[in-house]
């Protein structure tokens, strides 16, 4: 989650500030007021000129908070500190849209803490404060978290209801100060509306399990169906006691994260539930070869069970699959067209469903190395029909790299004259890049290709790419070559010879 971003015309900034059109143009003419933007892509159609200058709102509301002539137009939590302010206090919990909420009454006003993270989630509850019938009271600013920990404590977001269109960057010290006390603080997985709106000052940590979540219901449920085999029920069961896990571990790791003693503020942070430390994790399978094999008769089957977790296993276990990462490529290439004219006509699998969420009408199989694939149809905005598709995980044996061909990813053409896509490894990532501007990513396909011309036929590797890449061949992949450019075995071994730059 971030701050929203505003922009402010001239006369909505003469309406935020309060002056008219020659006070504007005194404020305008200060060095340290923000500099203004022509670059509102987003924006242009609601203003007459698209020549116009605007400002960011948030950067504007920021620079008034701290004037001395504007303080009182800026952001509430952004402006000087009350002289002797009184002790605040807990001022109860309520129900919002944006989720559960507890107010504290201080001497600038009620603030309002929604415990979300959501994006956008104080504009929108400072908002529906606003254009309540009752008003929003006494309730000066509303903030949300941020959803990382900043100095004082946990990253807020805040939106004053003078002006809940505009946020800003607050620190939870700043509030703990108004508030005389230090703030409750809910892990995310136990930021449960039931335990929120119970809390009271001095209300002892609750201890409770962390619940399940949608993505481990849906692998249990798949692990019940009989459709799926004893291995695939084990991998089912296996992902889902790994994803139990690494909720409840981190769900404890964020409790102690942010309940460690801040330097020089003490406890800021009252952590206000944790997970049951006497419900240990699930023991965990380790076959790999059995989980693997689970998964790939998962990705194999057409059950609509298969298709949903097939898509969370993209994200929780992409090693244990049976294929690269998803990939595509353009038809009206010739080495996707050369690639294709073996692809063989299927029933849709899982895998299949993983591809896209697009209308498909043919699905196809590699019959060499079992990848899936699909042809999307040319769309309305005239682009081609598109191969998508798995990267293998390994080329068949029989046979070497013969040359190395370079549109829209990277292809191997083999001795024995078959086209590939070149082998990767598991994963949700691009497939093997090419071409000058993105760093060190090029040292990917230049390790698969060390790798490949070594041992053809044996499964890649990505491990500390940017050490292991030969310098010669990643040099060749970070230039700009035209899509269709080949490079021949006798290329490769002959680049990959050269010496490095500096020797």
């Amino acid at each position: 989650m971030g701050v929203g971003t505003t922009y402010v015309t001239k006369a909505q900034l003469r309406e935020l500030l309060g002056v008219n059109t020659f006070g504007l143009r005194r404020v305008l003419r200060r060095e340290d007021f923000p500099a203004s933007t022509k670059d509102r892509p987003t924006l242009r159609s609601r203003f007459d000129e698209d020549d116009d200058p605007v400002w960011n709102a948030t950067e504007v509301y920021r620079w008034a908070a701290h004037d001395h002539d504007f303080a009182h137009r800026g952001a509430v939590l952004l402006r000087t500190d009350p002289e002797d302010p009184a002790p605040g206090r807990w001022a109860g919990a309520h129900a919002t849209a944006q989720g559960p909420a507890t107010d504290w009454h201080t001497d600038i006003g009620t603030i309002r803490l929604v415990h979300t993270d959501d994006s956008g989630a104080a504009s929108a509850a400072a908002t529906a404060l606003v254009n309540d019938p009752a008003g929003p009271g006494d309730i000066v600013v509303v903030c949300a978290l941020f959803g990382d920990i900043g100095f004082t404590g946990p990253a807020l977001v805040a939106a004053d209801t003078a002006r809940p269109d505009i946020e800003y960057e607050a620190q939870w010290g700043r509030v703990v100060q108004l508030a005389g006390q230090p703030l409750p603080w809910w892990p995310h997985r136990l930021r449960l509306p039931e335990l929120v709106l119970a809390w009271r000052p001095a209300t002892p940590v609750v201890v409770t399990d962390v619940p399940v979540g949608d993505r481990e219901t849906a692998l249990r449920r798949a692990a019940r169906n009989p459709v799926f085999g004893p291995a695939a029920r084990a991998a089912l069961t296996a992902t889902a006691d790994a994803v139990h896990n690494a909720h409840v571990e981190g769900t404890a790791m964020d409790a102690d994260i942010f309940g460690r003693d801040r330097p020089g503020r003490g406890h800021p942070i009252v952590i206000a539930a944790r997970p049951d430390p006497h419900v240990h994790c699930v023991p965990e399978i380790e076959d790999r070869d059995l989980l693997s094999a689970g998964w790939t008769q998962v990705a194999a089957c057409p059950h609509p069970d298969a298709v949903a977790v097939l898509h969370e296993a993209l994200y929780v276990v992409p090693p244990l699959l049976p294929f690269g990462p998803i990939t595509t490529a353009p038809a009206g290439a010739p080495v996707a067209r050369r690639w294709a004219r073996r692809l063989a006509v299927c029933d849709p699998t899982a895998a299949h469903a993983a591809l896209t969420d697009k209308p498909v009408d043919t699905f196809f199989v590699d019959p060499l190395t079992g990848m899936p694939a699909l042809r999307t149809a040319p769309d309305d905005h005239d682009r081609d029909a598109t191969w998508i598709f798995y990267a293998p995980l390994a080329l068949p044996a029989g046979a070497d790299l013969a040359k190395v061909t370079l549109h829209g990813t990277v292809w191997i053409t083999t001795t024995d004259e078959q086209v590939h896509p070149a082998p990767c490894t598991p994963g949700r990532g691009d497939h093997l890049w090419w071409g000058d501007g993105y760093g060190d990513r090029a040292t990917e396909a230049s390790y698969v290709l060390h790798q490949l011309l070594d041992h053809p036929t044996r499964s890649v590797t990505l491990r500390e790419h940017w050490q292991h890449a030969p310098e010669p061949l990643t040099d060749l992949l970070n230039r700009e070559h035209p899509d269709g450019t080949e490079l021949t075995r006798a290329t490769l071994l002959r680049t990959r010879m050269t010496p490095p730059r500096g020797h």
